[in-house]
């Protein structure tokens, strides 16, 4: 019984497979960024964390909100504007408290430049101010409707936990950046506002010009992988990736000007703004893994402290 019902469910798995593929919704293996919070003693670059944000902030944020990071966040412990202490070239009083996110310099200027809608004032009226670091992230759109009008149809997601939200996150994040070809694939008919990306998740099989199917509506291989670069061919007739409304936001290299002297790519560029969005969506990670290894510390001592305990209870007993 157990056999017969393992042999359906392997027949009922490579149906959906085969389905799945033939359906044309193969996405291009991910690439694998060099992430320095992987690990068991990684931890975030916090320079890197920094050229994130200048990338988010010059680039993406028009587009993409970040409504559950508040500006004081950047200034927590493992943050990417932490201080310990105030820098002495301000002059701060000795009074001022630079380690509290509410103090920072660094975290007023970063909050000062975003424009925050608040109110209502004596006269019942909203207004407009620089922000503050208790403020959250304004979105670039007054509400979703408008942000999808100016986007093709399409809601921009909001990028808080997007690294955690996709599958393999931050690699799906940085190869889509890095990912849109020069040049279309001959095979597919792209419509006008749209973007194909082999990395993303979408269905190439519905985006086959005519002359590339038979009358039966069944594609040409053999044709499909003659026109189309291996790189982007997934076989059996079938191109990875799929199209979107996101226009390539990493435009070219020098887009963003470092000023620590970093490598101004973008491919630099899709890793930095990665880390940020790894950062933003879990920002108490270099804590959560400090104390793990504590907690593993204490229970390595503590076993060798049961295990002693056990030799000398027992040394004393006949065998």
């Amino acid at each position: 019984m157990l056999k017969r019902l393992l042999a359906v469910a392997f027949v009922v798995a490579a149906g959906f497979s085969g389905t799945s593929f033939a359906a044309g919704d193969a996405v291009k293996e991910y690439k694998h960024g060099h992430w320095h919070w992987t690990g068991p003693f990684g931890s975030y670059d916090k320079a890197q964390l920094q050229r994130g944000y200048q990338v988010y902030r010059e680039v993406c944020s028009t587009c993409h909100s970040m409504k559950l990071v508040a500006f004081r966040h950047l200034g927590d412990p493992g943050a990417p504007f932490h201080l310990d202490a105030c820098p002495a070239e301000l002059g701060l009083p000795d009074t001022v408290d630079c380690s509290d996110p509410a103090a920072n310099p660094i975290i007023k200027s970063l909050a000062a430049d975003f424009t925050v809608t608040d109110g209502p004032d004596e006269a019942g009226d909203m207004f407009e101010r620089p922000g503050l670091p208790s403020d959250y992230f304004p979105s670039p759109y007054a509400n979703d409707a408008q942000a999808a009008a100016a986007n093709g149809g399409a809601y921009p997601p909001d990028m808080s936990l997007l690294a955690k939200a996709r599958h393999h996150g931050p690699d799906y994040i940085y190869s889509l950046l890095t990912g849109y070809p020069a040049e279309n694939p001959e095979a597919l008919e792209i419509a006008p506002g749209q973007y194909y990306n082999p990395y993303y998740p979408g269905d190439t099989a519905s985006l086959v010009r005519p002359q590339f199917l038979d009358d039966e509506g069944h594609v040409l291989e053999d044709l499909i992988e003659e026109v189309t670069d291996p790189e982007l061919y997934a076989g059996h007739g079938v191109i990875y990736g799929g199209a979107f409304k996101m226009a390539p936001p990493l435009v070219g290299d020098g887009q963003v000007t470092y000023e620590d002297g970093s490598p101004e790519t973008i491919d630099q560029y899709a890793q930095d703004v990665t880390a940020f969005l790894m950062w933003a969506a879990e920002p108490k990670l270099d804590e959560r893994k400090q104390t793990g290894g504590f907690v593993m510390a204490y229970l390595f001592i503590f076993a060798g402290v049961v295990y002693a305990s056990y030799r000398q209870v027992w040394s004393n007993v006949a065998h």
